[in-house]
């Protein structure tokens, strides 16, 4: 069970960071912030669009907040089986990024609208990262 323990709380680290910069510091030059996306100086130069960005933002910061503090809640229970799942359900949810985000992230990356230039392939392999990390957890945690 420790393997899912530090894999959930591991990601939970990660992701806390990210929100922590969504909402303090979306200006911010690296990780995951806002600035990464060439879109969101460009919407400052319009209030209607800019606020609606803004609103965007703190919506997925607080989505992704909401995900932290359940997983949180499972690392406090700490209960083998509902944590076994947790990993389970956050696989899938990591994985269905792949579907509904990635490729338009890919795409912003080739109209050149991100930068670093290349940044979605970064991500990627972030992404296939925690998948792995959490599979090898759960890999280890079933054996």
């Amino acid at each position: 069970m420790i393997a899912l323990q530090i894999a959930i709380g591991a990601f939970v680290l990660m992701e806390l960071s990210n929100v922590l910069i969504m909402y303090f510091k979306p200006d911010f030059k690296y990780g995951n912030s806002m600035r990464t996306f060439k879109g969101w100086e460009e919407s400052k130069e319009d209030e209607k669009s800019h606020l609606f960005v803004k609103y965007m933002v703190n919506w997925v910061a607080n989505c992704k907040l909401i995900f932290i503090l359940l997983l949180i809640v499972v690392l406090i229970v700490n209960n083998e089986t509902v944590m076994m799942w947790a990993v389970v359900t956050t696989i899938i949810s990591i994985g269905i990024y792949f579907f509904s985000l990635y490729p338009i992230i890919r795409k912003l990356d080739k109209m050149e609208k991100i930068e670093p230039k290349g940044y979605s392939k970064t991500l990627s392999y972030m992404i296939f990262g925690f998948m792995a990390m959490f599979l090898v957890a759960l890999a280890v945690y079933l054996i």
